[in-house]
């Protein structure tokens, strides 16, 4: 038989049994060792003291939102006497106060959801498409533009903030003084979440590393096909990196819901005032230091609307964190 002869020859049928045995050698040779009850039963151990440890002080916040003047910080683990502080009869000191009779949180909930909202939206898609161009075009000093926009992650935000908010100072002025313009200067909420539509560096380098995973060959196909880079950016780059876009966009809300020093700077009507900086008034009014008379359970109440939506969020998008993370480390 010829040497063509001997490769079109069918395999031997001992041969065709030994390899999927060889096979299924080697797999059980790479198979980890399975874990003693012991074993198991020490990381079980490990992992529930860990879990109380972290979960401790939130079950705490619980806890002292539900307990009277006095027993606050008595560290039970249930209250001994449960009080509603959320809301109630407002009664002048020294009775207890309740938290939506003695100031706006509702409205200052909302202020810090619809702000936290729009910046969070400007900075995912502006960095999106920032990152986009990094990623897909070739362009020259490419990779310069790219170093000085990771430099300015470098610059702490507090060496900017008094050029920021003279221009916005000065912004205000302008609008002010005109008569079409709005007002948008100091004491507005625009200082707040219009800064994000410029991008933000760190969002950039995030998103720019999960385009550059994409393969290069489906937007070459898609050019092909007549697509525009829009096209393209809308319909392969962002559902591909829905992760990115995703961790983002927790990332700024969380960033922006949290945010103290920015309301503190430009906000100066009480209307306007985000939940932070609604907090921070209220443990100025109510605690001993600043003459106020101990109300602290109003202030764990409010804390506790402060934290719990960031909770549930975060609860509901975790996949997609554990997705963005095992993305990157597949890339090495």
């Amino acid at each position: 038989m010829t040497t063509v002869g001997q490769e079109n020859a069918p395999v031997p049928a001992a041969a065709a049994v030994r390899i999927p045995e060889t096979v299924q050698t080697q797999r059980r040779r790479l198979r980890l060792p399975p874990l003693s009850w012991l074993t198991f039963a020490i990381f079980i151990l490990v992992m529930i003291a860990l879990s109380i440890l972290f979960l401790y002080p939130f079950e705490w916040l619980i806890a002292a939102s539900f307990k009277p003047r006095g027993e606050t910080f008595d560290n039970t683990f249930l209250p001994q006497h449960w009080a509603w502080n959320f809301t109630g009869k407002n009664l002048p000191s020294p009775y207890p106060q309740k938290l939506f009779n003695v100031a706006p949180v509702a409205r200052w909930m909302i202020n810090s959801l619809w702000i936290s909202f729009l910046a969070a939206t400007a900075t995912t898609f502006v960095s999106a498409s920032v990152a986009f161009a990094f990623a897909y075009f070739r362009f020259p000093l490419r990779n310069f533009f790219f170093g000085v926009l990771l430099a300015t992650m470098m610059l702490p935000g507090e060496v900017t903030m008094i050029p920021v908010y003279l221009l916005w100072n000065k912004i205000g002025h302008f609008t002010l003084d005109h008569p079409v313009l709005p007002h948008i200067g100091v004491n507005t909420q625009y200082p707040l979440w219009m800064p994000n539509i410029f991008g933000s560096a760190f969002y950039i380098f995030l998103q720019r590393q999960f385009f550059l995973g994409i393969p290069r060959d489906y937007f070459e196909a898609a050019r092909m096909d007549g697509d525009s880079y829009f096209s393209m950016f809308r319909r392969i780059a962002l559902p591909l990196a829905k992760p990115a876009l995703i961790v983002t966009f927790v990332f700024e809300l969380q960033a922006k819901w949290f945010d103290l020093i920015t309301p503190l700077i430009y906000l100066r009507d009480q209307a306007l005032f985000t939940a932070p900086l609604g907090m921070k008034i209220l443990l100025d009014r109510f605690n001993n230091v600043g003459g106020g008379e101990g109300d602290y359970q109003v202030i764990m109440a409010g804390t506790l609307l402060l934290v719990l939506p960031m909770v549930i969020l975060f609860a509901a998008f975790q996949k997609y964190f554990i997705r963005g993370i095992a993305t990157q480390g597949r890339k090495g």
